[in-house]
């Protein structure tokens, strides 16, 4: 009996799709080199279904399909419609850009800009010095830096301060950030000593008294700010531990994660801010730009000028160092909190509405979708902060007989649309949602349904 055909032999060339009409047109749009790789990839990817048994598509389904992998690499990063209820999602960005933020990167990114330049003198500056200012205005500290996320805001400060040296922290405290980053890893780049004190669930600072030795570069303590532990638990406050560390002439770092600059009204009360650590007594708090405090990703560090001295002239410290947009909307995003109004700012702002104001605007976006209802829903900040804190909110429930399709189809629209799957029924939060984007969800959601019953 003859053997059947590699179905892999039936493939077409890349140059062969290039050809077709569609390739041609897609190659027009996206570029010839762009589609040329999309298509490649394509192929292998069909190469591996086939060996899996699958059916091979057709010359026009391989074109297409390459076509959309070439649209999403040439189109890069697209604005979308956050109705998962999330205000601080990871996958979306995080936190959005105020007004003002936006404004000054527009003013800057297209022109020459004084970032590194002293305007009354001519000489060079040092580009994040305004920026230094503010954050010493609003919160009090002695000193700031500024660097391009937390995570290397805390292996800088691990490794100007205790490279080659120990550092105490807490067995609760060894967390996992997003794309399992791990602290114990961190610590191992930076040339640190971990020394784990205490046990998962309860440390107390008879732990640390017993663990310091002349070896001792450094005490860190980690807010667990993307989980809590409950039950039988204990932990030693800031302030017990800033103690500890000045008694035996070692500094004490507090890596806050999410960036509450500031205490603000109902938020647990285990959520630390920036201007409570040091006034607690920290050396030093490191916490991120993108969460909680509402800007670009950055990583800002708090403290002791004599530390943050030595971070800032770290030979670490130029790469890690952040750009002139990013200076231009931490910058912006500081003046709320400098003026004293941060609800000024897109997170506080949808934060702060009440679930009254959210079914008002649901209602109105129900009005003409078969089978909307408007819903209670809880939301959740996200980004790692305030774990198992919910926000009361609502939204729209439309009921769909294949939800999971739905979602799938507002995913692709312009603008994309992110919402919740939950059994039978798709459903939009409007916690994150802006007003002025309410037009365009309801349009989205009402094509998406012309699509899925088409």
């Amino acid at each position: 009996m003859a053997k059947a055909a590699d179905p892999r032999r039936r493939l077409p060339s890349v140059d062969a799709l290039l050809r077709t009409a569609a390739g041609r047109e897609a190659g027009a749009n996206f570029g010839r080199d762009v589609l040329r790789l999309a298509i490649r990839e394509t192929l292998d990817d069909a190469r591996r279904d086939a060996a899996r048994g699958r059916s091979i598509p057709a010359d026009t389904a391989l074109v297409a399909i390459a076509a959309r992998r070439a649209a999403r690499a040439f189109l890069g990063v697209q604005p979308v419609i956050n109705a998962t209820g999330v205000l601080l999602h990871t996958g979306l960005g995080r936190a959005p850009l105020g007004r003002g933020a936006l404004k000054e990167v527009a003013k800057v990114a297209g022109r020459y800009a004084d970032l590194e330049v002293e305007r009354d003198t001519g000489r060079r500056g040092r580009r994040t010095a305004h920026l230094e200012f503010m954050l010493r205005a609003i919160t009090g500290a002695e000193d700031a830096l500024v660097v391009n996320n937390n995570a290397a805001a805390l292996l800088l400060a691990l490794t100007a301060l205790a490279r080659r040296r120990e550092v105490l922290v807490s067995r609760g405290e060894l967390i996992e950030i997003g794309g399992e980053f791990r602290l114990p890893d961190v610590m191992a780049a930076s040339g640190a000593k971990l020394v784990e004190v205490g046990t998962t669930n309860r440390t107390r600072r008879s732990d640390y008294e017993r663990a310091i030795t002349p070896r001792t570069a450094l005490i860190l303590k980690v807010h667990p700010s993307n989980f809590r532990v409950t039950g039988f638990t204990e932990e030693v406050p800031p302030g017990p531990l800033a103690e500890l560390a000045r008694a035996r002439g070692v500094p004490f770092l507090h890596d806050l994660g999410s960036g509450l600059l500031r205490r603000r009204p109902g938020l647990p009360v285990d959520e630390p801010a920036a201007t409570e650590s040091l006034a607690a007594g920290a050396d030093l708090v490191c916490f991120s730009g993108d969460k909680l405090l509402g800007g670009p990703q950055a990583g800002i560090v708090l403290g002791r000028t004599e530390l943050v001295t030595r971070l800032r002239t770290n030979a670490m410290a130029r790469a890690l160092r952040v750009d002139v947009l990013t200076v231009a909307a931490l910058q912006a995003t500081l003046r709320p909190y400098a003026a004293g109004a941060p609800t000024e700012l897109p997170i506080w702002s949808a934060a702060g509405a009440t679930r009254r104001e959210l079914r008002a605007r649901a209602r109105s976006l129900a009005e003409g979708l078969e089978g909307a209802t408007v819903v209670n829903t809880e939301a959740a900040v996200g980004g790692g902060s305030l774990p198992g804190h919910a926000i009361a909110s609502a939204g729209v429930r439309l009921a769909v007989e294949r939800p999971e399709e739905l979602a799938a189809l507002l995913r692709v629209r312009r603008p994309p649309v992110f919402c919740r799957v939950e059994a039978d029924a798709v459903v939009f939060d409007l916690r994150a949602v802006a007003p002025e984007e309410e037009h365009d969800l309801a349009r989205a959601i009402r094509y998406a349904l012309g699509d899925l019953g088409g």
